[in-house]
């Protein structure tokens, strides 16, 4: 806890009080989205006090303060990975920190595997839930100022931010599909048959990022 209050207090005086909206982390392939926002301060991991610092190739490895779409924001380029060797404390330190700085939402995106023979190769998904199959970040002593003990899950994906994506798409023509995510801890791609396990669990995607 002290640990997140101190992340947070230096990103506030480095950033001159910035108060994002919304949090946004930027999975492999989409760390271009950060050239859309008016970057107002770039903050490298590396120079951010007891932050972790990302080792995946690909991922830059900073922080993004500013505006997209005249709304603030903060957008993690780079996020830290189970299978790099992190805790999963480490792992979702960043949304812990994203929480003390104001954010009212967070978006997670990543590049997966579909396991949904409906879906297309390069198909975007919404995701509408999850099968966490990852050590739960929530294990040990609960932090009150994070949340419950046992928080509940039953809309753990807002409906009406999915309603919105859903219309948004449809006006502009974009194909969308909608499921549920299977978080594995990776490093390795899945066999076929953990491919096979996946959708018969009830999945629709696969992927080792998606933790938080």
């Amino acid at each position: 806890m002290q640990r997140i209050q101190r992340i947070a207090d230096h990103l506030k005086k480095v950033t001159n009080g910035f108060t994002p909206e919304t949090g946004i982390i930027l999975g492999t392939g989409l760390s271009g989205l950060g050239r859309e926002i008016q970057v107002e301060h770039s903050i490298p991991y590396q120079d951010i006090p007891e932050f972790p610092v990302s080792t995946v190739q690909g991922h830059p490895g900073r922080l993004l303060f500013g505006r997209l779409g005249g709304k603030p924001v903060v957008a993690m380029q780079g996020r830290f990975h189970y299978y790099e060797g992190w805790t999963m404390a480490e792992v979702v330190l960043p949304v812990r920190v994203f929480k003390f700085l104001g954010i009212q939402r967070l978006f997670v995106s990543n590049a997966c595997g579909g396991v949904n023979p409906a879906h297309d190769t390069g198909d975007l998904m919404i995701i509408t839930d999850h099968i966490c199959l990852f050590p739960n970040p929530l294990i040990g002593p609960n932090i009150d100022a994070l949340g419950t003990r046992f928080p509940d899950m039953s809309e753990a994906y807002d409906h009406g931010l999915i309603a919105k994506a859903r219309a948004i798409a449809a006006q502009h023509g974009i194909k969308v599909q909608e499921g549920v995510y299977v978080g594995l801890t990776g490093p390795t791609l899945e066999t076929p048959a953990e491919y096979r396990y996946v959708r018969n669990i009830g999945g629709d995607a696969v992927g080792m990022s998606t933790q938080a």
